[in-house]
């Protein structure tokens, strides 16, 4: 393609995509009409054409039998009229000279040489006079042959018969007059129409996006009018798009609440941190008593890395495309992590029972179950009273962990808000941490497309519901329970 052809098109195309859409629907519907309408009209045209000229060729095929059978009469082509008035003839030699004709036709051959020839062999039909424009005598020509392969030097060797086509192409151009405005009224109706329903159908999408625009300035809580009893696709998308912004701000919130609370649980060590260093500086102090506030500073520091590294771990979600899943032998997880907390359960008195089934296979990442476990134990540890009991085994194609311990249990109230961030009940404030254990717990649990259940004192209390397996625990203490989807 030359370059200025293509130059052309490429500014008629960015012209194109600068129009409006509904400007680009109506036309593009405009085209398809004109399309349609242009094959309508020119199929009832072929088809008129066709019923008219079957009439005038039968017209002909009847005059060209009375013409060849006068012509072939003993008084031959000198016996006049050959055909009765108002009709048209010629009888032409092999020279295309005219040996008879009818009153409206004298004067010279209506064929010309090539078509003579033509005609000296085998029946020939030809028009006269164009449809457009208008011919002063149109006329529709036969011509056959008296002796077929073998005329005669001298009479008569051709039979020429006509037709006027006055009416059939007055017909004709009437018939294209009508559907050319019958075209162009279906055109203008249609296009306006296709219009109307156009930007009747965009009208939504306007508002939608007067109102996105509203909510990229800084407005809150605006949601997209979608009309209630709607349910073509604009409507869906709304709803879609009012569904997504109140992900988007409960997310919003969600991070703007934990980074509050983050500045808050870091705030107060830090404060203690600085007031215990500026303490140590007011007086001169002896090395034992220096030695024992940098003891406290770094135990301090070292609670402040343990919070930093929690509230990394909790404040980015858990993208199961970024966990190294593998087939975890949880069974060898489970034993080697519990027995970490043997010496502490066995000097406070609260023995940690372990029954897990030999053989428990787990798809997902072992550090991240890892940390579910020894979450679990320590909350046990920390609230918990009495011995701690932990089993796994499979139930209904899931690997199910089981964490309970004897204490008090959880306030009913509390239950559903003990996987938020930083919410701690009222009766583990004095005990030490954060708040932090069990979010992190459920947000691995989700990743791994898992369900986490807390259950106490008869309460139960499930994050999701990815199994319909019942709880199955003591009806006293707290029951932690984690159900992971098997290997197939």
């Amino acid at each position: 393609m030359p370059s200025t052809a293509l130059s052309a098109v490429r500014r008629v195309a960015a012209l194109w995509g600068r129009l409006p859409l509904r400007i680009r629907l109506v036309a593009g519907f405009a085209a398809a009409m004109l399309l349609v309408l242009t094959a309508a009209g020119a199929f009832v045209y072929l088809r008129v054409q066709y019923a008219l000229d079957l009439r005038l060729n039968e017209d002909l095929a009847d005059q060209s039998v009375q013409l060849r059978a006068a012509a072939t009469t003993p008084a031959g082509p000198n016996s006049a009229p050959l055909l009765p008035h108002g009709q048209y003839y010629q009888l032409l030699d092999t020279s295309n000279r005219v040996l008879a004709s009818a009153p409206g036709l004298s004067g010279p051959s209506l064929l010309r040489p090539g078509e003579l020839r033509a005609s000296l062999r085998a029946p020939l039909r030809e028009d006269r006079g164009e449809l457009l424009p208008i011919s002063d005598r149109p006329l529709r020509i036969l011509a056959v042959p008296l002796h077929p392969g073998a005329a005669p030097a001298t009479g008569p060797a051709v039979a020429l018969v006509a037709v006027r086509r006055d009416q059939r192409d007055e017909a004709l151009r009437e018939l294209i007059g009508q559907l050319a405005l019958a075209q162009l009224a279906a055109l203008a109706v249609a296009s306006l129409v296709g219009y109307r329903l156009a930007r009747a159908a965009l009208v939504p999408v306007e508002r939608y996006r007067t109102q996105a625009a509203q909510i990229a300035a800084g407005a809150t809580g605006v949601r997209l009018s979608v009309p209630p009893g709607s349910h073509d696709e604009v409507a869906r998308l709304g709803r879609t798009l009012n569904d997504m912004l109140t992900a988007l701000e409960t997310a919003l919130e969600r991070e703007r609440r934990f980074v509050a609370d983050a500045s808050h649980e870091l705030r107060t060590p830090l404060t203690l941190l600085s007031t215990e260093l500026e303490l140590a500086l007011r007086r001169t102090r002896s090395a034992t008593e220096l030695e024992d506030v940098v003891r406290r500073a770094a135990a301090d520091t070292q609670d402040l890395i343990n919070l930093a590294g929690t509230l990394l771990r909790v404040g980015t979600p858990a993208d199961p495309a970024r966990l190294a899943v593998t087939s975890v032998d949880a069974t060898a997880l489970l034993t080697t992590l519990t027995s970490r907390y043997r010496t502490t359960t066995t000097t406070t008195g609260r023995p940690l029972h372990l029954q897990v089934a030999p053989g428990l296979l787990v798809p997902g990442d072992a550090a991240a179950l890892g940390q579910i476990v020894t979450n679990l134990l320590d909350n046990a540890v920390r609230h918990g009273t009495g011995p701690i009991t932990m089993h796994a085994d499979t139930v209904d194609g899931a690997v199910r962990i089981v964490v309970h311990d004897g204490g008090p249990g959880i306030e009913a109230g509390f239950l559903p808000h003990t996987t938020e961030r930083f919410t701690r009940a009222d009766t583990a404030r004095t005990t030490p941490g954060t708040g932090l254990g069990l979010s992190l717990v459920d947000a691995i649990v989700t990743a791994h497309h898992g369900e986490l259940r807390i259950c106490s004192r008869g309460i139960h209390h499930r994050t999701s519901r990815r199994f319909d397996h019942d709880c199955e625990h003591p009806t006293g203490g707290t029951t932690v329970t984690v159900l992971l989807a098997s290997p197939c």
